[in-house]
């Protein structure tokens, strides 16, 4: 009943404890995730970092795309700068002329990323003005547009020269960082007009509709490294160009210069110079392109990347709890970001999504750093208490393998097969009644330092001291594959240690009895007994009682050791003579019994004799009895000779006997 107690008290306090560590590791893995995911938002180092990542992925990684079949760039280059005596504002007979060639190619619609701000030549400005007024296919022109901080006369000659209807703002959104990064949807101006982004009012002037709001751009691949995204002719090569080139295509029109209207992108991650600047009039060709297709943004968004850094930091809180050293689980988490790096980057370059990658490394480490600390802390007391527990009943061997691995033990309680020894002392009444209590104690504690000794060098489990006895357990609390045999050798060291301190306390004329030593191998509940207040670390069983019994046994049998017949079979190498099968007090079923016998022993030819006549009385042949009685002749000092001599006189026979002493 106290046993299943215990159990059941030791399983709630197990359950609390389980309880107690999954709500530390989801607070753990819940804060690394917000300091992680906050983090990225709020601290400029870290947004950097996150947006690199992100934007070496894009300039890396972008899956190769088909060159984009609806938009062509016309480009205003150097070579076609070269071509006036003034670079700013471009000459606007030749935009004129530039329009007009484009609308004789039958295009779909028309953008021109160029500002018109101030004015050139009046005749030229005139000629622009009219040619745009009368272009019939759907075109839209950039505006700088007064957001009310200015003077508006500032801006009188864009509001006259650009008609309301053709307005797009040339905007571009970008980041801290001056990297563009989303499509910019527009804004109502001083006036209270909305006025569309570029690439929304182009969609729009074609019947496309796109939200308002700042999308992330999601940018075309190439189709070679040498080849853009999109099809880009100079300006001044139009009017030769195949109309079938421009027939159907939203042209843009806008400047590719160097060091004009050229802006960061994520391709600056790993291209230098134009490459990785892009003009604006490229970029306007990716938003579009974007919106065209209604392709949708390539990051993943914040719920989903919620979702991994939280995954991410249950792992990494995880970790902490798995057996092994150390560095074992800090390479595990190495291994595991390893792989969320190229999975992510795989996920990309064949699905074209984002995931962020710097938060989730981020909730990873700092969750397995966070649960590494509480955990080392919780084995830091473990190890004390393992410590404390142990150090007074085990090895100082075993104790440093408890420590180093506490899962070894369990002080919960479990049935597990081991091997118990008991020792008692012979006349002990005699020797306590005989001498002062100084002398018994100086003496009982000299006893028990050897024994305690040779039992701490066989790694046996110092259960208990009970006035003159000793209680051992093998096999627990860590696991001995050879505990029977550790017992036996046990028992004979402690027999000659026993001996000999008898023989000298005798010559001093203190009357010291023999020790006496059962064994019994079997299973038995292990753990920690006991109220909540004070409780040891014990066994109890059947296993246990029968152990004790046997070493009443030696009593009976004139012997000093007794070992069971399951003890008896996992002991190669140890010599061993059958004393009997004997039925002990409270049992029904006889136990196998022998004497296991020291290496050096020279029995002068009695043990072959004495097996001899065993295997008679074992067969309950009639030349046991003149076998016995030999020996008995031979050897009157030996109890177990004469016991069966005298049970074979009375006309017993076999080798089984009921004993009821303890």
């Amino acid at each position: 009943m106290a046993a299943r107690e215990t159990r059941v008290r030791s399983t709630r306090v197990s359950h609390r404890s389980l309880l107690r560590r999954a709500l530390i590791l989801m607070a753990v893995a819940l804060m690394a995730t917000i300091g992680a995911t906050e983090g990225i938002k709020h601290i400029a180092f870290l947004t950097f970092v996150d947006r690199f990542v992100s934007d070496w992925e894009i300039a890396a990684l972008s899956p190769a795309e088909p060159q984009d079949p609806d938009i062509v760039i016309v480009a205003i280059t150097e070579d076609t700068l070269r071509q006036f005596p003034y670079r700013s504002p471009i000459d606007r007979h030749f935009l004129s002329e530039l329009l007009k060639a484009v609308v004789a190619r039958g295009p779909r619609a028309i953008g021109i990323d160029i500002f018109f701000d101030q004015p050139t030549e009046p005749a030229k400005d005139d000629e622009l003005r009219a040619t745009l007024l009368s272009i019939t296919v759907p075109l839209v022109v950039s505006y700088f547009a007064n957001d009310g901080a200015k003077d508006p006369s500032e801006f009188a000659f864009e509001d006259s020269f650009v008609p309301p209807p053709l307005r797009v703002l040339s905007t571009l959104a970008t980041d801290q960082f001056d990297t563009a990064r989303w499509i910019y949807p527009g804004r109502r101006i001083a006036d209270g007009t909305y006025v569309n982004g570029f690439a929304r009012g182009l969609a729009a002037a074609i019947g496309v509709t796109a939200p308002v709001a700042l999308v992330p751009i999601s940018w075309h691949g190439r189709p070679s490294r040498n080849i853009s995204p999109f099809a880009e002719y100079p300006a001044e090569l139009v009017p030769s160009l195949p109309a079938a080139w421009l027939k159907d295509k939203i042209i843009l029109i806008g400047v590719d210069a160097s060091l004009t209207d050229r802006h960061r992108t994520p391709f600056s991650t790993i291209f230098e110079g134009d490459e990785g600047l892009l003009p604006g009039v490229v970029i306007d060709a990716h938003s579009l392109a974007q919106l065209l297709e209604h392709r949708a943004p390539q990051e993943i968004g914040d719920l989903w990347n919620f979702i991994i850094v939280m995954l991410c930091a249950l792992i990494g809180a995880l970790l902490p709890t798995l057996r092994g050293p150390l560095t074992a689980r800090l390479g595990a988490g190495v291994v595991l970001l390893i792989i969320l790096w190229l999975g992510g980057a795989a996920l990309f370059h064949y699905a074209g999504l984002i995931i962020g990658l710097i938060a989730p490394t981020l909730a990873l480490a700092a969750s397995q750093w966070t649960m590494e600390a509480i955990t080392g802390r919780d084995a830091r007391r473990q190890r004390e208490f393992i410590k404390g527990a142990f150090s007074h009943y085990v090895s100082p061997k075993v104790v440093e393998t408890l420590i180093a691995d506490p899962s070894k033990v369990s002080l919960q309680g479990e049935r597990r097969v081991m091997t118990f020894l008991f020792t008692d002392l012979a006349n002990f009444t005699t020797l306590s009644e005989s001498l002062d209590a100084d002398l018994l104690a100086s003496t009982l504690n000299s006893y028990f330092e050897g024994m305690t000794e040779i039992v701490l060098k066989y790694d046996g489990t110092l259960d208990k001291f009970e006035g003159d006895a000793i209680f051992v357990i093998f096999n627990a609390p860590v696991d001995q594959k050879d505990h029977p045999l550790r017992a036996v050798r046990c028992a004979l060291e402690m027999d000659r240690f026993a001996e000999k301190f008898r023989a000298e306390q005798n010559a001093q004329g203190i009357p010291f009895g023999q020790t006496r030593i059962g064994i019994h191998t079997g299973a038995a509940v292990v753990g920690n007994f006991g109220s909540r207040t004070r409780f040891d670390y014990s066994a109890n069983g059947d296993a246990v009682n029968t152990a004790a019994r046997l070493e009443g046994v030696n009593k009976q049998f004139g012997t000093r050791i007794c070992v069971s017949d399951a003890t008896r079979a996992e002991c190669p190498g140890i010599e061993f003579r059958p004393l009997g099968a004997v039925i002990v007090k409270g049992k029904s079923k006889n136990i196998g019994i022998w004497e296991p016998l020291h290496a050096d022993r020279d029995d002068g030819g009695f043990l072959k004799r004495y097996r001899e006549a065993y295997a008679k009385l074992e067969a309950s042949s009639s030349d046991a009895l003149p076998l016995f009685s030999s020996l008995n002749t031979d050897y009157p000092a030996d109890r177990s000779v004469s016991l069966h001599l005298e049970r074979l006189k009375r006309g017993e026979c076999g080798v089984e006997l009921a004993l009821s002493e303890k």
